[in-house]
């Protein structure tokens, strides 16, 4: 799995600093950064780019921002996965944001962790609100999901697949566990087995709608 991402904001040392961060991850590959609509235009006409991560306020590009950006970015690249990273604090606005079908909306004040999960999530069809934010997606109903168990899982299972939806690779979670390749994937297919998914996809949205990753 790689995922191509395109990055968004105005302010240089932010941008500079997500893209630094995001680079550590083997899953994730950068196409592109931008400064405004325009550029962020551009970089979608220009690259396969699977998740957008953009500020809220970017003033100057074409499209604008805010949410009259937004709107224009779903009308015109549907299956682009976008992720809001702002210091916004307005429910109505995240609210909005929601019901135009943003895949995330996270607070800058968030650890990346977040911002690491919130991709994952948003490429696999899920939605992945920030804590800050916890409130307007549970009155909207956005998180409210019908979960089913992971709870037939073994523990082990249940290790590797956290591990693989945080961003690790087979190879890395034998390494990290000391387990051999084939084990941890021969655990990774008996779980997948157990809760009747067949791709990778599937997995990624069960474990963030079910909030495995917090299993420790």
């Amino acid at each position: 799995m790689n995922i191509n991402i395109a990055i968004a904001d105005d302010h240089p040392a932010i941008l500079s600093g997500i893209a630094y961060e995001l680079s550590t991850i083997r899953t994730l590959n950068i196409v592109g950064k931008a400064k405004d609509s325009t550029e962020i235009i551009d970089i979608l006409n220009q690259s396969n780019c699977d998740v957008l991560i953009s500020d809220y306020v970017m003033p100057g590009g074409s499209a604008g921002d805010g949410i009259a950006m937004f709107s224009f970015l779903r009308r015109h690249y549907p299956n682009l996965k976008i992720i809001v990273f702002t210091i916004i604090d307005n429910p109505a606005i995240v609210a909005e944001l929601l019901k135009l079908g943003i895949g995330s909306v996270l607070n800058k004040g968030e650890d990346i962790g977040h911002l690491i999960s919130a991709i994952h999530a948003v490429y696999a069809g899920a939605t992945y609100i920030s804590p800050h934010f916890n409130s307007v997606a549970h009155v909207l109903g956005s998180t409210e999901t019908a979960r089913p168990s992971h709870s037939k899982l073994t523990r082990r299972e249940a290790e590797v697949i956290r591990l693989y939806v945080s961003g690790l690779s087979v190879n890395d979670i034998a390494s990290q566990l000391k387990r051999t390749k084939q084990t941890v994937s021969s655990q990774k297919s008996s779980a997948m087995r157990k809760l009747q998914i067949t791709r990778d996809a599937d997995l990624f949205r069960f474990a963030f709608e079910t909030g495995m990753t917090s299993i420790g």
